[in-house]
Formats: C-alpha cells, sequence, structure tokens
C-alpha cells in the first residue's frame, strides 16, 4: 500500500491479508488431519485389504500396486510368500467384542517383535475371524528354501511361530493354533493358497488346540472337487446386482461359464453349484427390492421352480443370461417410469407456483431430493435445463396473458413471479425480441 493510506481501505487489506491466511492454514490443517487419520487407519485399511484379496476380489495389477503402496504395505510382487492362518484357542474365543480387539492387538504385537528380524508381515482377519499373516522373508526371495518349501528359512519360521505361540500362553494366558502355508507366488497364488491353508485346519485340526502344523503338501489334488473362484469372489454377485452394476454382472457370468468349460468330470455338480449361486443371488435382488421373483422372471421363474437349468451346461448359461437380462430390463423400465413421474411433479409444481418461489431449491424439497439430482435428471430426461424450462413457462404464461386478459404489465410480471416489472420486460424482450407492451400491440388483433 502506498501512503496516504485512509482507514477504511487499511482495514479492508487487512481483512482481506487476514482471511487469506486463514484459508491457507484451513487447507494446510485440512491436509494433517487427513494424513493422520490415514495414519491411525492404516492397520485396519491394510487389514481390509488384505481381506478382500483372500475373498477373491480382484485388482488390476496396477490398482492393487497403488493401494498397497498408499497403504505402505511391503511390495510383495512376483516374490514367494506363505500364509500364516492362526486360530484363537481357549479362553480368547470367550471373550466380549472390545476385550477380543485388544487380545488380537497384543497378539500382533508379539508377532511383529518375534518375526521383524527374519521375516516380514502383513496381517489382517479372514470372515472366519482367523489372524491371516502374508508372510515374506525380509530382504527378498526365499531363495534359500529348497524346491519342497524346506530349509533354513523355512526352519526359521515354523521355530519363531513356537516362540510366538510360547509367548501368546506365556504373556496372554491363552492358546493359538497356527498352520503355515505351502508357499505361493504373490498375488496369483494367494487366495489359492488361503483355500488350501483353510481346507487343512477343517480336515487335520479340526477341535484340537495348541497346534503348529505346516501344510506345504496342501496343493490341490486331482480327486478333489473345488468350487468355481468366480462364483464367490468379491463383489458378490448379490452385491452387484443390489448395486445396479449390470455390465459387472455380464461379465461375471461370463467368467463363471468360462471356468465351467474347464470342468468335465465333476460337470453336473458344479452346473448345480453355479444354479444355486445365480438363484440365491436374483431371489435377494428381488426381495431386497420389495419385489416378487416370479413377477421379476416370468418364464424364467417357471425353469427355477421346476429345478431344469442345470441340467445341460448351455441350458443353465442360457437361463443365466436370461434372468440377468429380465432384472436388469424390469429395473431400468421401473426407474424410467419413476422418473417420468418425477418429471411431471416437477412440471406441475412449477406451473401451479410461477407466483411464488420456484427456485431448484424449492422444487427438490417439494419432491423430496436432492437439488443437484433434480437438476441433472431433469436434463438427463428432457433435454432442457430446468432454469430454462422455468423461464420459458413463464414466457409462455405471460405472453399468454398479454393477448387475453387486460391485466397491467406489472400485474403479469408478479403473477409469474417477478417483483420488479422492469426485470420482468428486459427477459421478456431477450426471450422473443419485443417488449411485453409491443407484443400485446402487435398480436393482441391478430
Amino acid at each position: 500500500m502506498l501512503k496516504p493510506v485512509k482507514d477504511e481501505e487499511l482495514l479492508a487489506t487487512v481483512d482481506d491479508v487476514v482471511k487469506r491466511l486463514q484459508d491457507e492454514w484451513a487447507q494446510v490443517l485440512s491436509h494433517e488431519r487427513t494424513a493422520r487419520m490415514l495414519r491411525e487407519n492404516l492397520p485396519q485399511m491394510r487389514g481390509n485389504l488384505l481381506h478382500e484379496l483372500l475373498e477373491g476380489r480382484r485388482y488390476s495389477l496396477k490398482e492393487l500396486q497403488d493401494r498397497m503402496s498408499m497403504l505402505r504395505v511391503p511390495s510383495f510382487f512376483g516374490e514367494p510368500f506363505r500364509l500364516m492362518l492362526v486360530r484363537l484357542e481357549e479362553p480368547f474365543y470367550t471373550y466380549d467384542s472390545q476385550s477380543l480387539a485388544l487380545l488380537e492387538y497384543a497378539v500382533g504385537n508379539i508377532a511383529e517383535e518375534l518375526f521383524a528380524p527374519h521375516f516380514e508381515l502383513w496381517p489382517g482377519k479372514d470372515s472366519h475371524d482367523y489372524l491371516v499373516y502374508v508372510v515374506r522373508r525380509a530382504g527378498g526371495p526365499d531363495a534359500e528354501e529348497s524346491a519342497n518349501g524346506e530349509g533354513e528359512p523355512f526352519q526359521t519360521l515354523e521355530s519363531t511361530a513356537a516362540q510366538w505361540q510360547s509367548a501368546v500362553q506365556t504373556y496372554l494366558n491363552g492358546h493359538l493354533t497356527i498352520l503355515i502355508s505351502r508357499i505361493g507366488v504373490f498375488p496369483d497364488d494367494l487366495s489359492e493358497v488361503y483355500d488350501t491353508t483353510l481346507s487343512a485346519l477343517r480336515k487335520h485340526v479340526g477341535a484340537e488346540r495348541d497346534l503348529i502344523m505346516t501344510v506345504a503338501g496342501e496343493r490341490q489334488e486331482g480327486s478333489e472337487v473345488r468350487s468355481i473362484p468366480a462364483l464367490y469372489e468379491l463383489p458378490t454377485m448379490n452385491q452387484l446386482l443390489e448395486a445396479g452394476q449390470w455390465e459387472t454382472a455380464g461379465e461375471r457370468v461370463e467368467r463363471i461359464f468360462g471356468e465351467l468349460r474347464g470342468k468335465q468330470e465333476e460337470l453336473h455338480e458344479h452346473l448345480l453349484e453355479t444354479y444355486f449361486v445365480i438363484a440365491s443371488a436374483a431371489s435377494y435382488y428381488a426381495h431386497k427390492t420389495g419385489r416378487p421373483l416370479a413377477g421379476l422372471l416370468g418364464s424364467s421363474y417357471e425353469k427355477l421352480i421346476q429345478g431344469a437349468p442345470y441340467r445341460s451346461w448351455q441350458q443353465l448359461y442360457d437361463w443365466a443370461a436370461d434372468v440377468l437380462h429380465r432384472l436388469r430390463s424390469q429395473t431400468e423400465d421401473e426407474a424410467k417410469d419413476s422418473r417420468t413421474k418425477l418429471i411431471e411433479q416437477v412440471q406441475r409444481f412449477v406451473e401451479q407456483h410461477l407466483a411464488s418461489d420456484v427456485s431448484l431449491t424449492a422444487i427438490a424439497d417439494h419432491v423430496f431430493m436432492h437439488p443437484v439430482y433434480i437438476s441433472k435428471i431433469y436434463k438427463l430426461e428432457t433435454g432442457e435445463n430446468l432454469s430454462d424450462y422455468v423461464n420459458r413457462v413463464r414466457m409462455e404464461k405471460a405472453a399468454h396473458m398479454l393477448l387475453r386478459t387486460q391485466d397491467k404489465i406489472y400485474e403479469i410480471a408478479a403473477s409469474i413471479g417477478y417483483q420488479r416489472a422492469h426485470s420482468f420486460i428486459n427477459v421478456f424482450k431477450k426471450h422473443t425480441g419485443l417488449t411485453p407492451q409491443e407484443y400485446r400491440d402487435k398480436y393482441s388483433n391478430a
């Protein structure tokens, strides 16, 4: 500022500077708050990502790398790993949820201390409330392990797991059952390694407790019947239908039947399994939205209750594709009908309230929806901005009154929501090219 300075100018400038500083500090504090919240929630977010991967959720390689980098998860990509599946035994399973959360935190801290010199851990939980740890040898791949998974790194892992089990018993007065998986390569083998390890827990451990078991040889045997992975990966078919992600649901169906093509010996069982999953998802979607399944599926419902769709691969595929098409068509038709009714409500409100408040906020309040949603839907359905529609209706009503009544210009202006006749005259001329009086004089005798 240059002297001489007026008091008003000085105060205004200082106010402006203060406001700028406040805005800058608000941005800084917001960034710091976000960063702090991210740091505080990192363990839970890491665990959530691992849970999704164990359940079979698919990420592109870049997306998964970006997420792991953001969450500061060690880079396991392309490297050997093992899983440790940990079941909390007595008395831990009697704890309430808050006490159990503290206990799991303590168990995890002990693991970090014991394994840290030799291994990197990525902790999480599965849907059965078992603790799951992705384990990688610190400093790189398990190159020293033999082809069957034995060797110094494996022996170190097994002995450290035993120390962990002993420490939990000594300091926390409880027991752990620990299963150590075979070696896999991240991320391609993660879901399969988890499934085989969980299967080993069911088959070989059962109700026994306080055990350490290695399942390096627990690979899928040719005689075993295995599930179709695409049937159960996240998001599930239930979730895809509920969210209206029809394209993704269609892609999932194609992938399910692509995997079915590779099943020959146990094809009938897999067709039956696939049928139940798709039928369950369709029923869930119908009842979640408050509609009868029979009304949504039509003739495909008859096939469902007759049990016919799963007698052959092609028959089941055709039925599943038809079910998805019918669900999508019915939903989109209903959405279109709903939008049509919404547009009618909006237009009726505008026509009846031109003299009062027909702002976007007033319209949204009337139909109990968000103003932004109303604006977007109106434009999408009619091709016209809602504000343009309101203005057009006002001008059309004004033109009608100019030719059909003897009302004065200011009365007409007030009847369509203009407090000042001058504003109405300017808008009307912009719309028609004539002032209201010129319009009346030109067309009243036509």
